[in-house]
């Protein structure tokens, strides 16, 4: 990390959500039990997947990752910006700001390939239901799930490598609740317009090819069930409305947050919010309440549950 940045500007200023200390304690209740829920309900998941033989397939081993990331996303910025409800000075340390940077790309890149392996293996299990247990192997899953980690490394070091050399002079206010990427580089003493393009290029490049492959998976789905069943489309749907849910959840504010046209800050702020806190949130409860085998491996753990506390 240049220690000449550090030395000229050793801490950014975060202007957070709101300034009346009313609504400061209202937001910080809100957003606690939000949190508390997330991380609750991520490892509730996690913790039925590996507990329960009846969830060890290939589309529960993707789930649970899906799980640890989603609780990680939403640790990225949360507690800092639930901290900082209590707080007059919102203040972040220059490496701690670059920590949030690199770890929103790292695992936005991860979370996206985790989708598209989710994907893949809806469509193996839908088009090629007979070679299913060859193809989505323990060994090409964790091949995957290592495909996704090393993704979502190079995105964030092709971001950060760059960011942490700019020369930081001057303003240090961020009008958000975390360290955005964009509104940091707007903080450099230099003509950022370029480097802004080439910077969102490389998002876009990583999310688009995500989405195409995405898409791809999906179509191939459903062109496979409408051709060997009359309600083909509607049993299609009905086998991946979850995960199509969850993808529309994560990209769409990926998409208007950078490809939005018009710098208007409140719509920032809510994208912000809504991709840290409510995807995360929204995605254990999707997945749980729309999914028989996870309903039945809650009440199975709850029967395990009782009769250990019975027997005690």
């Amino acid at each position: 990390m240049d220690g000449g940045n550090q030395s000229i500007v050793s801490e950014f200023v975060l202007l957070g959500l709101g300034h009346s200390w009313d609504l400061q304690v209202l937001l910080f209740m809100i957003f606690l039990t939000l949190y508390l829920i997330i991380v609750t309900g991520n490892i509730v998941n996690m913790t039925l997947i590996i507990t329960d033989p009846h969830l060890h397939s290939p589309m529960y081993f993707f789930l649970a990752n899906l799980s640890f990331v989603d609780m990680w996303l939403s640790s990225n910025t949360t507690p800092k910006m639930i901290a900082d409800f209590l707080r007059e000075n919102k203040t972040i340390s220059f490496a701690g700001c670059m920590s949030q940077i690199f770890f929103s790309h790292f695992i936005a890149g991860l979370e996206m390939v985790i989708l598209v392996s989710m994907a893949y293996d809806h469509y193996v299990a839908i088009c090629k239901a007979l070679h299913y247990s060859t193809i989505m192997s323990l060994h090409r899953c964790m091949w995957l799930v290592a495909a996704a980690w090393t993704v979502g490394f190079v995105h964030a070091m092709s971001q950060i490598v760059v960011i942490v050399q700019l020369p930081f002079c001057g303003p240090r206010e961020i009008d958000s609740f975390f360290c955005d990427r964009p509104l940091v580089i707007n903080l450099a003493c230099m003509d950022s317009h370029k480097l802004k393009v080439l910077m969102n290029v490389d998002c876009g490049l990583v999310a688009i090819t995500c989405f195409i492959l995405l898409l791809i998976s999906y179509t191939h789905i459903l062109i496979t069930v409408c051709q060997n069943s009359k309600t083909g489309a509607s049993k299609a749907l009905s086998t991946c409305t979850a995960h199509i849910t969850v993808v529309v959840l994560f990209f769409g504010p990926c998409i208007f947050i950078y490809v939005w046209p018009l710098n208007i800050t409140w719509m920032d702020k809510f994208l912000a919010v809504f991709y840290s806190v409510f995807t995360p949130l929204l995605n254990p409860a999707i997945y749980t309440l729309r999914n028989k085998e996870m309903k039945n491996a809650i009440k199975r753990f709850r029967s395990y549950y009782m009769d250990f506390k019975g027997n005690n």
